[in-house]
């Protein structure tokens, strides 16, 4: 389904609205099967959790061992989340471009020397004042790792995620690197700038690794940690679908969700020349699958967040198509198994 040709693709007010499945394009006996078969790969007492939302409605919810109203850690998915902020402070002139440079507003995380690291051998290098605000939404940035230079390696990573919502933080004056607990938080600026117009629920709160005491934790520590239900996750998703669009208000930039969602040039060109090892299927803080090489199976353009202990958030527009698990199938990597998704896709009389 198309935007173009999906009549009843609507946005939910308060409280999301169940159609039959059958009604959104669903054979409900094979979407039944799915559900068993998920059941039986996560045992009789889960935990999983699933929302299945089609042009707009709830088609299908399924809960075990956890309640429906719990808000769960989405762990790594948060870092869409992370990217849609990114977006937004560009689009408001916070920032000028993706591709400026982050220590012009963040000289902080410079101040990183040895023995300050989160472990022995990570500190700053002099390649680290080249990082720019792409390097760092696009796991390129090698930030204090050494033999790492911006744009030339691929490393998913906490920290330099952290300096990124420290930054923004730090640019709407919500974030003080000398006073992290005493700051509002990049949470809030999440809470204002896109949950709250979109009608979620999540909370958010400060969280840490374990780092030796001498650590800079407030230049790279303090993560911000995202918790929701299946139903927020579905939300955020349908904004993400609608390309950052709710219901005529454009909360994060068409344009910024259209290049954040693909594989990242920057990572894709370099993963060509041999030089970085990106394998085309990340983008801008999002999983990707326009390269065919994260779910052979599935359409081009569906995308994820995705995140540890089965966190997942998969979005595909032309089947106008957003499932949530939290959690789900446990698998060996994190929520990317596509498992359930194809189950759930086979119950598709319109796929």
């Amino acid at each position: 389904m198309s935007d173009e040709s999906s009549e009843l693709s609507h946005f939910p007010g308060g409280e999301w609205e169940k159609r039959p499945a059958g009604a959104l394009g669903f054979d409900e006996a094979k979407l039944e099967a799915a559900h068993r078969r998920l059941a039986e790969e996560v045992g009789p007492d889960g935990p999983y959790r699933v929302c299945i939302v089609r042009s707009g409605y709830i088609a299908a919810e399924w809960n075990a061992g956890v309640e429906r109203e719990a808000r769960m850690g989405i762990a790594s998915a948060q870092k869409s989340l992370y990217s849609c902020l990114l977006g937004i402070a560009i689009a408001e002139g916070r920032i000028p471009s993706a591709d400026a440079i982050v220590s012009e507003y963040y000289p902080e995380m410079l101040e990183v020397p040895e023995g300050r690291g989160p472990k022995p051998g990570r500190s700053n290098k002099p390649e680290d004042a080249e990082i720019t605000f792409r390097h760092l939404i696009t796991n390129t940035s090698g930030y204090l790792k050494p033999g790492e230079r911006p744009g030339e390696c691929y490393h998913y990573q906490s920290w330099g995620m952290n300096i990124l919502m420290h930054v923004v933080g730090k640019i709407y004056g919500v974030y003080d690197s000398s006073d992290p607990e005493g700051s509002a938080g990049p949470g809030e600026l999440i809470r204002e700038k896109i949950r709250d117009p979109i009608g979620a629920s999540w909370r958010w709160e400060w969280g840490n690794f374990e780092l030796p005491p001498q650590a800079g934790i407030g230049i790279f520590g303090y993560h911000t940690r995202l918790f929701m239900t299946a139903r927020d996750g579905c939300r955020v998703g349908w904004l993400w679908r609608k390309a950052g669009d709710w219901d005529g208000r454009q909360v994060v930039p068409e344009e910024w969700m259209r290049e954040a969602t693909v594989s990242a040039s920057i990572i894709r060109e370099n993963s060509a020349a041999g030089d970085i090892d990106g394998k085309g299927r990340d983008g801008h803080g999002f999983w990707t699958n326009d390269q065919g090489k994260l779910w052979a199976g599935l359409p081009r353009d569906s995308f994820a967040a995705a995140g540890a202990g089965s966190q997942l958030i998969w979005v595909c527009p032309s089947l106008d198509l957003v499932i949530a698990q939290s959690p789900g199938v446990p698998t060996e990597h994190a929520a990317l198994e596509s498992r359930a998704l194809e189950w759930i896709l086979a119950g598709l009389e319109t796929r």
